[in-house]
């Protein structure tokens, strides 16, 4: 919100020499976020005046046209004299008011102005335009001023071109701020001077010949408040002090009926909407929209209206949807003369409608038809359901008094009714919430300054005033009263906080998990937790799949991606093809976190009870909130394309493969502690022909290998890329192992080889398994290191290779142990599988 010092002081008596700097270290210290103070014609010096037009000689001979004016400035230039000047600018003509500045004057920049010679004429000065100025960008042609200034008359007071304005960041809750009046209590308070409420003005009474309106939605429009003026000079142009204040606020002026409004909302918080009264058919409605239904808005643009969106319509349909933007077939008229007859015609009756709608509605509208309009960055934050009438009032009465208009006496305010919420609050509860001693007194002043009314002795009942939509519980009320009486002025305490007991288990196994994979290569990434239907297609998930069943947020930040992960791959891969899009091929990347899983139990979501802020919930309040809430089980994932070594001197480059991906999950399964069985699988999105079942047991925690190439074409990534994703919860179901140091033996191990012939179809773990069962206790680890088919074995077989390593913890084990634990293991092998010993 930008807040022009000048419009300010009208509502708050600001001592003389108080600057914007001085303001905006007070309204920082009160919670407001200022953040700078813009000094407008800092740099500018006069004389800069109001000129006329006498005479326009056209220049010709040059490429462009070019006009050779003389300007009538009055006493301005010291003689009385005309000025000659050289003006490029066509939008201007014998007669017209024009804003000059002389030679020795400075323009924004700063740009001094001189006589000079150009397009072989002396140009004694220059007319302006706005971007000149330093009044906007706009730079078409140069300002035309209403005929009743006289020539002289100093511009820079007229155009009020030196000014401070302070910039303002109003944060979610303070949506109040977004008006003059707001920003004018705060000043006020933190000034500890009255303040003149703009919206304390006499409004007549409802009565029953207003404009006609009917309200079928009244949760999403509480007040409706509807005004009209008749006989409005469709000629009529918004004055320039409340174009100079339109524009200062960081808003364009438009035209006469569209500035009024905008004006009105700067100055009270209020959007209002201004309707040509011929152009509405029947009775102004507001109800909910049709599936499908169309209306196109004033920027032009037919949209396609949602169920959801709050309407104002007529009895030929949609005109505006509610709070966004009104619609192209009621706007106001642009005024247009007749060339025959000299007649002006436009709008001259006005409907203004004033009204309070959900800010949720709202909100989601804006969203939805990406419209983020002033008026709907106003009601999404709340707005002051009291100051419709005051607001609508407060135009009629800009609209008889600049364009001619005379309002008419029916006045339309349908009402809802809205239950009165007041808060109790104990009078010290700020004191024990600050840690410091302010009193009943201090904080029921602060509290009525704010706006609220107060009464109790010990324990206070506050009804917040109608403007602060956050103040809800006992807690807003502290933060009011600490930050008016200054957070610089808390004492500096530290809390008594309890000895901690350190990570838990769980905490622990997952840093383990961290820093195993960190230490394999891999890079932990952080992704936000939410997808779309776009990227569970384009994963190849089919209906029926338990990762469909997604909860859906109910206000996402993306419409794209409204639901809240069911799997870690959406968000890896995304990031990994922003990696490879910018330039980084070989990526290894893993993530940590929660899922969200439905599992067929949606009808008990969403149900959660509201908890309090002023005790501990109960049991039963906290067992209603978890039975609301989605399984939430931890898992990791990772995810490989490029290279894992690069090419070199060395040799050649070593790609990522799926092999790398049930490696990172054996990674992980050993900083838990658990022993991982691999498994063929099929399981989407991987390749059906390289993905691995990755079991505990006989439990399947999760998949590993190479992903499907219509996956990867589909997303755009890198061939072969590979992944993997294990369920942590699942895979330390049995109890998670404490993290141990390795153990080091002070007997010698014993290696043997042992080469099994198998047919095609027989697993690797399924032969691992049966070695391991058989060699018995003395095994200290096995390992595959070659897989071999060809003709010496025959076909439809393979031959795997397996390291064994032996070791007993109290003795050296002997040449005919290890041999019989070799042959133990071949022996359970060949009754398990069929091997036999190669060759």
């Amino acid at each position: 919100m930008r807040v022009p010092l000048s419009w300010l002081r009208e509502y708050v008596d600001l001592p003389a020499g108080e600057t914007g700097r001085d303001i905006q270290a007070k309204l920082i210290r009160a919670g407001l976020e200022v953040e700078g103070v813009e000094l407008l014609g800092a740099d500018l010096k006069g004389p800069l005046v109001v000129g006329q037009v006498l005479a326009i000689e056209e220049l010709t001979e040059f490429k462009k046209p070019i006009r050779y004016c003389q300007v009538d400035v009055g006493d301005a230039n010291g003689t009385g004299e005309p000025q000659n000047i050289v003006c490029g600018a066509r939008n201007f003509a014998v007669g017209d008011k024009v804003v000059v500045v002389l030679p020795g004057a400075v323009l924004p920049g700063p740009f001094p102005i001189a006589a000079r010679q150009t397009y072989g004429k002396t140009s004694e000065g220059m007319i302006c335009s706005a971007r000149e100025l330093g009044m906007g960008d706009d730079h078409d042609g140069i300002i035309v001023l209403p005929p009743e200034y006289e020539p002289g008359t100093d511009a820079i007071e007229l155009l009020e071109l030196v000014d401070e304005v302070l910039d303002i960041a109003v944060t979610a809750d303070r949506g109040y701020c977004l008006s003059l009046r707001g920003v004018a209590r705060e000043t006020a308070i933190a000034y500890d001077l009255p303040l003149r409420d703009p919206a304390l003005i006499d409004v007549p009474p409802a009565n029953s010949y207003g404009p006609p309106v009917k309200v079928e939605d009244q949760t999403g429009c509480d007040r409706f408040v509807a005004r009209s003026v008749v006989g409005v000079d469709p000629a009529a142009k918004s004055p320039i002090w409340m174009q100079r204040r339109i524009q200062k606020a960081g808003m364009r002026p438009i035209s006469l009926a569209v500035d009024i409004t905008n004006y009105v909302m700067l100055e009270m918080g209020q959007p209002l909407h201004a309707y040509d009264r011929h152009r509405i058919d029947g009775a102004i409605t507001v109800r909910r929209a049709t599936a499908g239904e169309k209306l196109r808005t004033l920027d032009g643009v037919e949209r396609t209206l949602d169920a959801e969106d709050l309407l104002i319509c007529d009895d030929s349909g949609p005109i505006g949807i509610a709070g966004v933007m009104g619609g192209a077939g009621t706007e106001i008229a642009d005024a247009a003369v007749d060339p025959e007859t000299g007649e002006v015609t436009g709008t001259t009756e006005i409907v203004i409608e004033a009204a309070h709608f959900t800010p949720v509605s709202i909100a989601r509208s804006a969203r939805r038809h990406k419209l983020p309009s002033e008026a709907a960055k106003r009601f999404e934050r709340g707005v002051d359901p009291e100051a419709t009438k005051a607001a609508a009032q407060r135009a009629v009465d800009l609209l008889v008094l600049v364009a001619g208009g005379t309002a008419e006496a029916g006045v339309t305010d349908i009402v809802a009714p809205r239950p009165v919420h007041s808060i109790a609050i104990a009078a010290d509860l700020p004191d024990r919430v600050a840690g410091q001693e302010y009193g009943r007194e201090t904080v029921v002043r602060r509290l009525q300054e704010v706006g609220c009314t107060v009464v109790g002795t010990d324990v206070l009942v506050v009804t917040p005033p109608t403007w602060r939509p956050d103040l809800t519980d006992p807690n807003d009320l502290c933060e009011e009263v600490i930050r008016l009486e200054g957070y610089e002025n808390l004492p500096s305490t530290l809390p008594n906080v309890p000895a901690g007991r350190g990570l838990t288990e769980a905490q622990r196994l997952r840093r383990r998990i961290g820093v195993a994979l960190a230490s394999a290569g891999q890079v932990e990434v952080q992704n936000y937790p939410f997808i779309g239907e776009a990227v569970l297609d384009a994963l190849g998930i089919e209906a029926g799949d338990p990762r469909r069943e997604t909860v859906k947020i109910a206000n996402p930040i993306s419409h794209e991606e409204p639901s809240l992960r069911t799997t870690l791959l959406p968000g890896l891969l995304g990031a990994l093809h922003r990696n490879v899009g910018r330039g980084t091929t070989d990526v290894a990347l893993f993530e940590l976190g929660r899922v969200f899983r439905v599992d067929g139990t949606a009808e008990t979501l969403y149900h959660a009870p509201r908890l309090p802020v002023d005790r501990r919930p109960t049991e039963d309040e906290i067992a209603q909130l978890n039975a609301a809430l989605p399984r939430q089980p931890h898992r990791v994932g990772a995810v490989f394309a490029g290279h894992r070594d690069p090419q070199g001197w060395w040799g050649k480059a070593q790609a990522w493969s799926w092999a790398d991906a049930v490696e990172a999950a054996r990674t992980v399964a050993d900083a838990a502690g658990v022993e991982l069985t691999v498994r063929q699988d099929q399981h989407t999105p991987w390749h059906p022909g390289r993905c691995a079942g990755l079991y505990v047991g006989e439990v399947l925690v999760g998949h590993a290998g190479e992903l499907h190439p219509r996956v990867v074409k589909a997303l755009n990534l890198p061939e072969r890329t590979c992944a993997m994703e294990l369920d942590l919860d699942l895979l330390t179901a049995g109890g998670a192992v404490k993290a141990e140091g390795p153990k080091i033996s002070t007997f010698p191990v014993a290696t043997q080889d042992v080469a099994l012939v198998v047919d095609d179809a027989v697993k690797a773990a399924d032969v691992e398994a049966a070695l391991r069962a058989g060699a018995g206790e003395l095994l200290e680890s096995l390992r595959l290191f070659d897989v071999y088919r060809g003709e010496s074995i025959g076909a439809g077989r393979k031959s795997l290779a397996y390291a064994l390593r032996f070791r007993a913890a109290d003795r050296t084990l002997t040449a005919d142990e290890a041999s019989a634990a070799r042959e133990s293991a071949v022996a359970e092998a060949a009754t398990r599988v069929g091997a036999t010993l190669r060759g």
